[in-house]
């Protein structure tokens, strides 16, 4: 165990998939969410070959025994990976970043529902604490339908923002199952390739020629995530995922200097106290399962901190 370096790779990852929304978030306008899935996911295939190549795992990272489940944990992961796209190209990226953090609590949720998990009453009250700090992020939004298309759209982004976090939720739930059969490697490769795969049906809904600037800014976000990918992954190596899971929190300090600076983005008051207490539930269910031995090293190796 070496903390120090799992941390650091850990907050290295974080700022990479900072970066990489960032970079969507740039290229977002005309560029259509499923074009946008494709880049990343084609773009981050290289790194992660690449990767398993000096890991020396890239024999086993090409072997499964379960192509199914690959398929099922695609479809649901790049579900949440295109609305998350299509999201920040309609709301402050610090905004989406908060309503993302709601997957993690609402995989306590689905575990109880599909794996069969015990959830007491400490984790409920975590699971309502996240809840009601979701809710508090989206009343602005979901109360100004009527405020003309500006807030619509925003509306609009912050739905599929927390539809993004419910698949990313529930592609959790199928890497849990995969890891009883399947390497951290294979599943990270696999959803790469499902994920470029899949993002090509929607051709027919009109992809665009990107600018120079713009198919900069997708190349960029592939790799990157790639990168941040392997980053995350190898942290898990050097200290357990309940020691090194909060850091994931440390993309919303980056978002909103990100938001700020790049975007011109002005956090408000709702988003900062919602977000606030998200985290705090976040923070508070990953001490429990701790306490109670639910340690997520395995399932997180394949996990990037969107779920995607």
């Amino acid at each position: 165990m070496n903390t120090s370096r799992a941390i650091l790779l850990k907050l290295g990852s974080v700022a990479g998939f900072v970066s990489m929304s960032s970079l969507i978030k740039a290229a977002s306008d005309g560029i259509p969410p499923g074009e946008a899935v494709f880049f990343r996911s084609l773009f981050a295939i290289p790194v992660i070959l690449l990767w398993l190549k000096i890991d020396g795992n890239l024999r086993r990272g090409l072997r499964t025994q379960n192509p199914l489940g690959h398929l099922w944990r695609g479809l649901v992961g790049t579900a949440a990976m295109g609305l998350n796209f299509s999201a920040l190209g309609m709301l402050p990226l610090p905004e989406v970043t908060a309503i993302f953090f709601a997957a993690p609590i609402l995989t306590v949720i689905f575990a109880a529902m599909f794996l069969g998990e015990q959830v007491r009453a400490f984790r409920l009250a975590a699971v309502a604490l996240g809840m009601v700090g979701v809710l508090i992020i989206l009343s602005p939004r979901l109360t100004a339908l009527s405020e003309g298309e500006l807030s619509s759209t925003q509306t609009l982004g912050a739905i599929l923002a927390l539809m993004a976090a419910t698949f990313a939720a529930l592609a959790k739930i199928f890497v849990r199952k995969l890891v009883g059969t399947e390497h951290p490697a294979t599943i990270v490769f696999y959803f790469s390739l499902t994920a470029t795969a899949l993002s090509l049906f929607t051709l027919p809904f009109g992809w665009v020629v990107p600018t120079p600037i713009q198919a900069l800014f997708l190349i960029l976000a592939g790799i990157i995530g790639g990168v941040s990918q392997g980053l995350l992954t190898t942290a898990f190596r050097h200290a357990d995922a309940s020691m090194i899971a909060p850091f994931d929190y440390a993309s919303m300090l980056l978002a909103l200097v990100i938001g700020y600076f790049v975007f011109s983005e002005v956090p408000t008051g709702p988003m900062l106290a919602g977000a606030a207490l998200v985290i705090a539930a976040g923070i508070l269910i990953i001490w429990r399962e701790r306490q109670l031995g639910l340690d997520r090293k395995t399932p997180g190796q394949a996990m990037t901190p969107g779920g995607q």
